[in-house]
């Protein structure tokens, strides 16, 4: 399609008559074509004679301008955006409509140095789908980045979102009161600036306001409200009060109600149409019920509707429970890797050691299919966000909250484009897809990893301009960590294979010497580590992220609130393999009684793994480890124990409930037994059969064995379920029973 030069327009508005978010849409306009393109538009309320322009209006045709001026579309939000010879039109339907026409406009400009070109004939009406796209976006110590955000700071962000169609932004004013010196502005303060930014920009502004302490203190109930009804008084703008029924807090629905009505009464006078939220998180089936109930018998005015997050009843069980006028939002957590909501699929354990649960994580394709499997049941969607690293995802939330039906390789194209350079979008996008696909399945298989670094080194070669752009040094930062993990982990293993063969032999060798020859093989990685210099740049990338944008790699560096906040350079150099675990248990050996237990004891420890001849082992939670088993909608679950520094063998460190393992190819006249490790009580069917166990240790360094009975394998095939064992609903889930190893070991034949 041939481009129009718009190099030299004149933005053309109605001046200081628009209204505020009109005007700011001009503003936004001109300012990001400057930082693209080094040009300035200017900005009139007069029609130019004989010059370009880009009108921008929302709502009615202003007075004054030319015969034919498009008309906008009726839907809320919408706009049309239509080049036409050298004009360009952005008619929006209301306010907002100006704002994400400028948006689309931006989206699709090809522009470089002193270059502003659109396509001719451009020409394109529409409106959202989903009437609430919003993010969390709390400044509070928790996050990984906006707590060491200025004011300016927390704008720029703002608008970027909204360029894409966000409409609604949701802090957290007072939740979490740790001191924090990374905030540059007191929270107070802040949480007013970005009421104001919202008031701008024609954004609905949310407020998180859980309920943490316990309802029935009088006290404490009613500072709290005391507490939200000045806060109300202080901000220029206030759409929403959502108030999560749990997490955090463990009050019943019987008081969280009136807790609501209470805060209504307070918030109503101040913001007329300003509502209140609630979320069923941490409810069981019967408190719910409860809130349900009253949804039936009544719908003050004053309340919003209910959301659904992490914890909380089915979402489509909760659309069909629910009155057809009650408003039902999405709270996607789009910001967690692993022990979330949305875990990555298939992720190899040792990208949970060491990038973790909130990581840099562009998953254009699963959170694409997660927003399009809901959105037809909802209202839309406010994120749970706790930081810059999800960045991409939140764009395709906004992207497909506003047409479910674009693909999503288009939209990371004009992620691109508006981001990076609009000459690389397309490579880039498909270097984005790329990063997603490195966390799947067995990461020592996929040699893809190292393709994906080598096209972002290509890209960064070819655009040394985007150097200081946080969003680029996101990716580049992924690219070269999945590398550098995967490389140490190639060593790792190959390592710890080299130790176990030693250990093996301790009886030949002598318990001392084996410990000494194996801990001198195992200790390689640490001397000469694999992906040195990847080593180097991956510090050098946090850094420069620390300071583009605060994003917090490591707790003691940068002041990450926690390791598992995305402090990813604190796991840099976490051992990949059972190192740890076996320097723990040589120190055990050391102290042994008799040299031939502490020599069957290292036997015992470098065969861990090796079930015999014909025998199988399966790391049940790994998914490069576990061949035999078959998965349903089962998830491991990653353990986060000793703030991510556990000693523990790897294995223990990742569980799951197998839907089942199946087994092919045994000999059927072999005896067998089924040994496990893993905590508490999990029962075991063979071919639906429940057995047994002949030994039956609980803790998690235990075994369990369960011999198969004779005649069971007579067609060479076997298959294992597991029931969990009784009613364990009041225990804490940590204390839960859950299985780790699984061995199939043969003992012999019977005749």
């Amino acid at each position: 399609m041939a481009a129009v030069d718009f190099s030299r327009a004149v933005v053309v508005t109605r001046g200081v008559a628009a209204p505020v978010v009109e005007q700011t849409a001009a503003r936004v306009l001109v300012e990001e074509v400057k930082k693209r393109t080094g040009i300035e538009l200017p900005v009139t309320a007069e029609w130019p004679a004989g010059k370009a322009v880009i009108a921008i209006s929302g709502g009615a045709k202003p007075a004054g301008w030319p015969a034919g001026t498009p008309a906008a579309p009726a839907a809320v939000e919408g706009f049309r955006l239509r080049v036409e010879g050298s004009v360009v039109w952005i008619a929006g339907a209301d306010e907002r409509g100006a704002l994400y026409g400028v948006g689309h406009l931006l989206r699709q400009m090809e522009w470089g140095k002193g270059k502003v070109d659109l396509p001719a004939g451009l020409d394109v009406t529409t409106a959202p789908q989903s009437p609430i796209r919003g993010h969390q976006l709390g400044y509070r110590p928790t996050a990984n980045s906006y707590d060491a955000w200025n004011v300016a700071q927390y704008e720029q962000y703002i608008r970027e979102l909204a360029l894409f169609g966000t409409n609604s932004i949701e802090n957290i004013p007072s939740q979490d009161q740790r001191q924090d010196p990374l905030m540059k502005v007191p929270r107070r303060e802040m949480n007013i600036a970005i009421s104001d930014i919202c008031r701008r920009y024609g954004l609905d502004y949310w407020l998180w306001t859980p309920a943490p302490s316990d309802l029935n203190d009088q006290a404490a109930r009613a500072a709290m409200l005391t507490q939200m009804e000045a806060m109300f008084k202080e901000l220029p703008a206030l759409a929403a009060i959502f108030v999560p029924g749990g997490d955090p807090g463990h009050n019943p629905p019987e008081l969280v109600v009136p807790f609501l009505a209470d805060i209504a009464k307070r918030l109503t006078p101040v913001h007329p149409k300003a509502k209140v939220w609630v979320s069923l998180q941490g409810f069981n089936a019967e408190k719910a019920e409860y809130v349900y109930l009253w949804l039936d018998r009544e719908k003050p005015e004053w309340f919003g509707g209910i959301v659904a997050g992490p914890q909380s009843p089915p979402i489509p069980a909760s659309r069909r429970r629910l009155r057809a006028d009650v408003a039902l939002r999405l709270y996607p957590d789009i910001t967690h890797n692993k022990i979330s909501q949305y875990e990555v699929p298939e992720l190899d354990q040792a990208i949970a050691l060491t990038l973790g649960r909130e990581a840099i994580n562009p998953r254009p394709v699963e959170y694409a299919a997660i927003h399009n499997r809901f959105a037809p049941v909802s209202d839309g969607f406010v994120s749970y966000s706790d930081g810059v690293h999800d960045d991409v995802n939140k764009t395709i939330y906004d992207a497909l909250g506003w047409d479910r039906s674009r693909l999503t390789r288009d939209i990371l194209i004009e992620y691109a484009r508006l981001h990076f350079a609009p000459a690389l979008a397309p490579e880039i996008a498909d270097a984005i897809y790329a990063l997603e696909r490195n966390w799947r399945g067995s990461l020592e298989a996929n040699g893809a990893v190292e393709g994906t670094l080598l096209l972002w080194r290509d890209l960064d070669r070819r655009a040394p301009e985007l150097a200081g752009n946080w969003r680029w040094q996101m990716c580049l930062l992924r690219a070269e960590y999945d590398a550098y993990v995967r490389r140490r982990l190639i060593q790792d293993r190959r390592l710890e294979a080299e130790a176990n063969a030693i250990l093996v032999r301790a009886s030949a060798l002598g318990s001392a010497k084996a410990i000494e020859q194996a801990m001198a093989v195992l200790n390689q990685s640490v001397e000469a580590p694999a992906g040195g210099d990847l080593r180097a740049r991956i510090i050098d990338l946090c850094e420069r992220l620390f300071r583009s944008i605060g994003l917090q790699t490591s707790v003691k560096k940068y002041g990450a609130s926690g390791a598992e906040r995305g402090a990813v350079l604190d796991f840099i150099d976490q051992p990949l393999n059972n190192r740890w675990w076996l320097e723990d248990e040589f120190s055990k050996v050391r102290a042994m009684e008799g040299e031939p237990a502490r020599a069957a004891r290292l036997v015992e420890l470098g065969s861990w793994e090796d079930p015999g001849p014909g025998g199988f082992y399966d790391d049940i939670g790994h998914v490069a480890r576990s061949p035999r088993v078959v998965h349903g909608d089962d998830a491991p679950l990653f353990w986060w124990w000793d703030q991510g520094k556990s000693r523990a063998r790897l294995s223990w460190q990742v569980t799951m409930w197998p839907e089942k393992m199946v087994y092919e190819g045994l000999d059927p006249k072999g005896e067998y037994v089924v040994r496990t490790t893993g905590y508490g009580s999990p029962l075991l069917r063979m071919d639906g059969r429940r057995i047994q166990p002949t030994v039956n240790g609980r803790e998690m360094h235990e075994f369990k064995e369960f011999p198969v009975p004779a005649g069971l394998i007579f067609d060479g095939a076997l298959e294992l379920t597991w029931d969990q064992a009784g009613d364990e609903s009041h225990l804490n889930w940590r204390q839960q029973s859950r299985l780790a190893e699984v061995w199939l070991i043969k003992k012999g034949r019977r005749e």
